[in-house]
């Protein structure tokens, strides 16, 4: 048996080899996989746009107009007026100067970060921040440290403990600071809500920490924009912060959008040099034009119609008083993201089967992705589930957890 495989036995006998299942139909709420009829609660389809007809009928119209690929990077001949529209609609969305596409949330964040910081400087992150910003702030060559999740106080004290910095971001639109010697430069790092908890950062207090150690504070909101906030903006606006407030944003459109690729949202300069100098923009082919106009049909339609958003809450709602009166393990969220801790890997894949059996698909989130003995099922809500569908779900639950 080589190492390999060896590896590979030791991960299965710990309940965390990973196996992919096979989807035959649309996304949705009503899945066939694995052969079998399965109500989804585990997408990041949260608003239901993936199979709206109008983003649909927008993508379709794009294709017929520009063709499927990009042809090339945006600085070659890939960036066309369906990708510079939706920036400038971005930007306006988010309450920022500009907005700069890139082809997925991953590159977003590894590109933000290496652009800002280098070696010299230092990042803080949030020991639960997603595997894209923990490796955008390893890869980055500055000083990594990461602070207990969500204590802002101990961010405090590693800031006060860092090394000084020499050449302060000024507000109101600070430029980025060019890299070179004599220069320490301090970037915070965190999730908006957190993909594997639901709960939200505390970022008023960071940003005031951020302020007071002329440090540059980064949110990803992933799981927050279109969701959270009146107009779909958020935790930056639930929370009614600014671009002076939190300097780079950074959002996916695979999520509540129903698309795919990311985007950066901050101050002209910012934007400017992420242009000339984050690689993973640089050097990678655009995102299909058509997915920049379904994705300009789906800012649409989560600026307009924020039922969704209501609907959302209420489902939600509705899970947690129904776990609750049947004391299921769930965890701390406000968000249409609801874990339950399981602890043991092995378990929570069981319990994972037992409920695919049901026809629920759930799936078990495992280690390396949440910590050691923090195997979990991640339930996620989208707008297309209806109240059945709750009660449905907790009354598998209550039979798998039995």
């Amino acid at each position: 048996m080589t190492d390999l495989s060896l590896k590979l036995n030791e991960l299965s006998q710990q309940g965390l080899y990973r196996s992919r299942r096979i989807v035959e139909s649309p996304q949705g709420i009503s899945l066939i996989c694995d052969g079998k009829p399965v109500i989804n609660f585990c997408s990041n389809d949260y608003l239901g746009l993936t199979n709206h007809p109008d983003v649909i009928h927008a993508f379709k119209s794009a294709a017929d107009k520009y063709g499927v690929g990009s042809g090339s990077a945006h600085l070659i001949c890939g960036h066309g007026s369906a990708h510079h529209a939706l920036e400038e609609e971005l930007a306006a969305f988010t309450g920022r100067d500009m907005a700069l596409l890139f082809s997925t949330g991953y590159m977003a964040n590894m590109g933000a970060i290496s652009t800002l910081v280098g070696r010299g400087d230092t990042v803080f992150e949030d020991r639960l921040n997603h595997a894209s910003l923990l490796d955008g702030g390893l890869l980055s060559g500055a000083r990594f440290k990461r602070y207990v999740h969500a204590d802002v106080e101990h961010l405090q004290n590693l800031l006060g403990n860092s090394k000084a910095n020499k050449n302060p971001i000024d507000a109101p639109h600070p430029s980025p600071l060019p890299k070179g010697e004599g220069i320490s430069r301090r970037l915070i790092v965190t999730d908006g809500v957190f993909s594997m908890d639901g709960d939200i950062a505390p970022v008023q207090a960071l940003s005031a920490v951020a302020k007071r150690h002329d440090a540059w504070l980064m949110v990803d909101d992933a799981h927050g924009l279109g969701v959270l906030g009146n107009n779909g903006g958020g935790v930056l606006e639930e929370l009614k912060l600014g671009q002076d407030d939190v300097q780079v944003l950074v959002g996916t459109l695979g999520k509540a959008f129903g698309t795919l690729g990311a985007f950066v949202a901050g101050s002209e300069e910012l934007i400017e040099t992420l242009i000339q100098k984050a690689r993973p923009y640089i050097y990678t082919t655009a995102l299909p034009p058509a997915i920049a106009e379904a994705t300009r049909t789906s800012l649409k339609i989560i600026q307009t119609e924020s039922w969704r958003r209501e609907k959302l809450k209420q489902l939600t709602s509705r899970f947690k008083v129904g776990a609750a009166q049947l004391g299921l393990p769930l965890m701390a969220s406000t968000s249409p993201i609801q874990p339950m801790l399981i602890g043991e890997a092995v378990r929570a894949v069981a319990i994972s089967n037992a409920l695919f059996s049901q026809g629920f698909l759930i799936s078990a989130i495992r280690p390396p992705t949440v910590p050691a003995n923090g195997a979990r099922l991640r339930v996620t809500f989208s707008v297309m589930h209806e109240d059945r569908h709750i009660d449905q779900l907790l009354d598998a639950l209550a039979k798998a957890l039995a």
